[in-house]
């Protein structure tokens, strides 16, 4: 695993309010998962594979999912209200923020915070393939509906 990679997945997972085990309970969570929890329909404009969330996790400290953005993707403007950090996997995938527009390259991170509003794009013929964090989980819900 590369390492910024490597760096983002921890880090997420022991920001404040992250793994019990940080605050001296148990965490009870499969460390491991070969496949992903959910993933999306072919036919759906974004594809996600869930990779971590409560069910492997068990609570809804973060969401880690691999999303698929096809090319010439497009997105509408819109708020948040949690963080949302972006790992580019391949690609050239459009991130603008509160209207300065960036485009970012495989291995390049893109940080939303709170409040940011944020449009997403894809520029060229190929998707773009982005690992992307939700702190908190939850945050992301609204986007992924469990199966």
């Amino acid at each position: 695993m590369k390492p910024v990679l490597t760096l983002l997945i921890t880090c997420a997972l022991l920001l404040p309010g992250g793994v019990a085990a940080q605050q001296g309970a148990s965490a009870d969570y499969d460390a491991i998962s070969r496949v992903p929890l959910r993933s999306s329909a072919a036919s759906m404009p974004i594809q996600f594979k869930i990779l971590v969330d409560a069910a492997n996790l068990g609570g809804d400290e973060t969401r880690i999912a691999e999303l698929t953005f096809p090319a010439g993707y497009s997105g509408q403007a819109h708020l948040h209200d949690a963080i949302e950090i972006f790992y580019v996997l391949s690609g050239r995938f459009g991130h603008e923020v509160n209207g300065v527009p960036a485009f970012l390259e495989p291995g390049q991170v893109g940080i939303v915070r709170p409040g940011d509003t944020v449009a997403h794009s894809v520029r060229g013929s190929e998707p773009a393939v982005v690992l992307t964090i939700w702190l908190p989980g939850g945050a992301a819900a609204p986007f992924h509906v469990a199966d």
